[in-house]
């Protein structure tokens, strides 16, 4: 009877054991919660470590006692919790890609029982991208048109000469934000600024780089009787070329150029242009107040005349159609891709350079086209 007894006691003891065990397992499990660090969920990079993502990124949050998680922020934004990725020593969450309005660089982790976990950890936010103007030339007080991403209000758009143009409108996708172009703004570059950082643009706005055709005044061979005065309401930088008629298919139409010795920008080409092509852009602005939907423009610059290049396989042939519908806007060709057929006597050339522009191609044009500030500028601008 007395080793019953003894055995009885063993057991409860034994018992006794199991459940302290138990309940120490339980605590582990339900105390404060820790946040370690932060990695990316790729297993073959787990080591990985994080301080902040960009949004949309998909993260893993390691820590201890993080099971109870039913809300997860960053900054003042919410994340979508997936509670199938949620354990108690990791939970897996993807950054959101909404813009913060208040900016702490924490992530907060929210837990059933209304306790609040904080981490540093910044959202990285992209900084502008500035791709291009619709127009890079637009009168003061009217609205130029900024492409590119990223455009998260609040936005500020300051001109060469350091003014500050009023934000009219941020498209919804913030790809496109119009701007009141500021008086005392200068040819050059603008800076587009957000509070995640700002960025300037490879291009320069009133752009006075290597002009080749100006109008300002009009010099060569052909054009002479489409240019007009700086005073016509359509005017944007100065004089500019306007042709206007029929041109009938295979017509030959020079509409303005001028050989390298009757040009006065001959020497505005620069020679890396010439050398490096992939690297610069042939740029100029055209409005279409009847749509150029018809016929050919081809544009040839180096030797324009004599011995002749072969004009129906040289020139760049700028085809149809294009319809700005009555308004500016810039026109950026690569200009490897102008040049890729130009064979006579293309090259460095010290006496300088002539310019092309005509129509001669398949089809009838009933033409209102202005144009101006044809130019070869770089790409990018160290």
């Amino acid at each position: 009877m007395k080793s019953i007894r003894i055995l009885l006691i063993a057991l409860m003891a034994v018992s006794a054991s199991g459940m302290f065990n138990s309940c120490n397992k339980d605590n582990s499990d339900s105390g404060t919660p820790t946040i370690k660090y932060v990695r990316i969920t790729r297993p073959e990079s787990s080591d990985s470590l994080l301080v902040g993502a960009g949004q949309g990124q998909l993260i893993a949050i390691i820590g201890e006692n993080l099971k109870d998680a039913v809300q997860v922020w960053f900054n003042d934004q919410q994340a979508l919790l997936t509670p199938t990725y949620i354990t108690n020593t990791s939970l897996l969450v993807r950054v959101p890609t909404n813009i913060p309005i208040a900016v702490n660089n924490k992530v907060k982790i929210r837990f059933k029982n209304g306790f609040e976990l904080l981490y540093d950890f910044e959202v990285q936010i992209s900084k502008p991208i500035v791709n291009s103007m619709v127009s890079e030339f637009v009168k003061t007080g009217e609205i130029a048109t900024v492409r590119g991403n990223y455009f998260y209000a609040p936005v500020t758009i300051t001109f060469t000469g350091g003014v500050t143009g009023e934000i009219v409108s941020i498209s919804s996708n913030n790809q496109e934000v119009q701007v009141k172009v500021p008086a005392g703004a200068q040819p050059g570059q603008i800076t587009v600024s957000t509070n995640f950082g700002s960025t300037k643009s490879n291009f320069f706005f009133r752009d006075n780089r290597n002009l080749l055709i100006t109008n300002d005044p009009w010099t060569g061979w052909w054009g002479q009787t489409n240019v007009v005065s700086s005073s016509d309401p359509l005017a944007i930088n100065g004089n500019f070329s306007r042709i206007t008629g029929n041109i009938g298919a295979w017509a030959w139409t020079e509409w303005i150029g001028g050989k390298e010795d009757a040009l006065a920008t001959s020497h505005n080409l620069p020679d890396l242009a010439v050398l490096n092509p992939q690297d610069y852009l042939l740029k100029f602005e055209i409005n279409t107040l009847k749509p150029y939907n018809g016929n050919r423009i081809k544009i040839m610059i180096g030797q324009v005349n004599g011995p002749d290049p072969n004009w129906d396989t040289e020139p760049y042939f700028w085809e149809a159609p294009y319809d700005t519908k009555g308004k500016w806007q810039t026109v950026s060709i690569p200009f490897n891709e102008v040049v890729a057929h130009y064979t006579t006597n293309w090259g460095v050339r010290p006496q300088g350079y002539g310019v092309k522009v005509w129509f001669h191609g398949p089809g009838t044009l009933d033409a209102d086209i202005a144009f101006d500030n044809l130019r070869v500028v770089p790409k990018i601008i160290p």
